[in-house]
């Protein structure tokens, strides 16, 4: 009787851990969803979802000739050139910071040394990223996202996957773009909602203004589906094994992730 006496009224203080915790919960969860849903695919079949991929693609392909494709022309035509320029290195800046906490996932010291040095320069000179000091000083840029941290610890890429709006992607590196978009993207913390869409809005312009030339690359090819599944699969585990992007294929970045 004591002992379930002191269970019961140590449950608020039980409660208030969860509390403390949830954010940990949810990033766990995360990675167990990854687990279950490598299972979907085979090493010989990557895209077993093809039907349902191919219907959401297509989708995906009228609401950027409706919306976003004219969008972005739009952007490109009124907006001078040091502008666009300085909106991508905003985004880049962001994402910078993405790169860093996987990179110190990946126990890639040098590297994670390397960009945050790259983001406190390009955040306080380069005037909140707007402007690339750190390449023009010599520096170089990495880029990781957490689903190349999966593949790092061994995880594969799972099923092939078309995601509404935002492209292709993979099993793995679904559950990786919402762990950054959630947990390390500092867009993410910001608290005001309209703030918050805007940024996510004019990220999603900058990347389709940059994706202008892929995109026709894709489309004048026999099939635009395959070929953006097969470029962005392999341009994808080779970044995991810290090789370098297909210059022939589709950019892996055509996701429209929140920075590039």
């Amino acid at each position: 009787m004591d002992k379930k006496t002191t269970l019961i009224d140590n449950l608020p203080n039980l409660m208030n851990l969860f509390g403390m915790t949830k954010h940990i919960s949810k990033f766990l969860a995360l990675i167990l969803v990854t687990l279950v849903m490598f299972g979907c695919a085979s090493q010989q079949n990557k895209d077993p979802l093809e039907g349902l991929n191919r219907t959401v693609y297509k989708f995906n392909d009228v609401v950027d000739k409706v919306a976003l494709k004219p969008v972005a022309q739009g952007y490109q035509a009124i907006t001078p050139t040091p502008i666009q320029t300085g909106v991508s290195n905003f985004f880049r800046n962001i994402f910078d910071v993405v790169t860093l906490v996987n990179e110190l996932f990946q126990f890639k010291f040098k590297q994670a040394a390397n960009t945050t040095g790259r983001v406190a320069l390009n955040t306080t000179v380069g005037v909140l990223g707007l402007f690339d000091v750190h390449t023009k000083a010599g520096g170089t840029r990495t880029k990781e996202d957490f689903g190349q941290t999966l593949g790092y610890y061994g995880f594969n890429s799972g099923a092939y996957l078309v995601l509404p709006i935002l492209g292709p992607s993979s099993t793995r590196d679904g559950v990786g773009l919402a762990t950054d978009a959630l947990f390390f993207n500092p867009i993410g913390y910001i608290n005001d909602d309209p703030a918050r869409w805007a940024l996510i809005g004019a990220a999603l312009i900058d990347k389709r203004a940059q994706l202008m030339d892929d995109i026709d690359i894709r489309d004048k090819s026999f099939d635009p589906y395959a070929f953006m599944r097969d470029s962005y699969m392999q341009n994808r585990e080779n970044l995991v094994k810290d090789g370098v992007e297909d210059p022939s294929g589709v950019n892996p970045s055509y996701i429209m992730s929140l920075g590039n």
